[in-house]
């Protein structure tokens, strides 16, 4: 059979159309549905691919853990310990692109390397450059709120768990929402600084909620992880 000119110059606006909307590849040593060890950027880390990464073409939320002090090092097995690495680890399927970077020995969060390693990502990623997200747990709570600060237009919002950052220069991410937990036993990172954060980023017009659990220690990254609506409210939150 015959194919006329017209028929090609017709024919061919609907193939392009249908290329332009398949999804992208994940990158080399990446797949859909796994939780995989990835480097990027020199850093080293755990992640995770929703099911259907290569099914659509619309971008996806990406949600970046930062691990307490305890995860510090080379063991990269330890980062998948608590949060939402566990999570992937645990065969969750979630909606989103979970990214878990390691600190070496004796490192804390930098926000010009956070602030860098996001570059990269929505780089390499098929990543909603609104819908990038932020959680921590104690030194990585200390690291969420910092980066926030550092670089407002970063993230769309965080969840940082018994960790604060400073007071004075909360203003700066008045339109970040905070999702925030604390033990109120918590001996080794004090409530008093959390809370002090939550209400100065309130009285500056951001919003903030804080769960504080009673009875409950320095471990409050266990029910926080385990809050039902935590997911959900990370997936709402979009950079206007």
């Amino acid at each position: 059979m015959t194919i006329s000119r017209r028929q090609l110059l017709l024919t061919a606006p609907a193939l392009l159309s249908a290329c332009a909307a398949l999804p992208p590849p994940p990158p080399p040593g990446l797949a859909a549905g796994e939780q995989r060890a990835w480097e990027l950027e020199g850093e080293r880390m755990w992640v995770s691919l929703p099911r259907e990464y290569t099914q659509r073409s619309e971008r996806w939320p990406l949600l970046i853990f930062l691990h307490g002090s305890g995860e510090r090092g080379t063991d990269l097995e330890k980062v998948k310990i608590h949060g939402p690495p566990s999570w992937a680890a645990r065969g969750v399927n979630q909606q989103l692109i979970i990214v878990s970077p390691q600190l070496e020995d004796g490192a804390r969060w930098d926000p010009e390397r956070l602030h860098k390693l996001l570059v990269g990502l929505k780089a390499r990623l098929n990543v909603d450059p609104q819908r990038c997200l932020g959680t921590g747990l104690s030194l990585g709570g200390y690291g969420v709120w910092h980066w926030a600060t550092a670089h407002p237009r970063d993230l769309a919002a965080i969840a940082p768990v018994c960790g604060f950052g400073d007071p004075t220069k909360v203003a700066a991410m008045r339109n970040v929402p905070v999702r925030a937990y604390h033990g109120d036993k918590d001996q080794a990172v004090p409530l008093a600084p959390h809370i002090a954060c939550v209400e100065a980023l309130r009285a500056a017009g951001g919003t903030a909620s804080l769960t504080i659990y009673p009875g409950v220690g320095h471990d409050s990254w266990t029910p926080a992880y385990r809050d039902p609506d935590l997911l959900p409210w990370l997936l709402a939150q979009k950079q206007t």
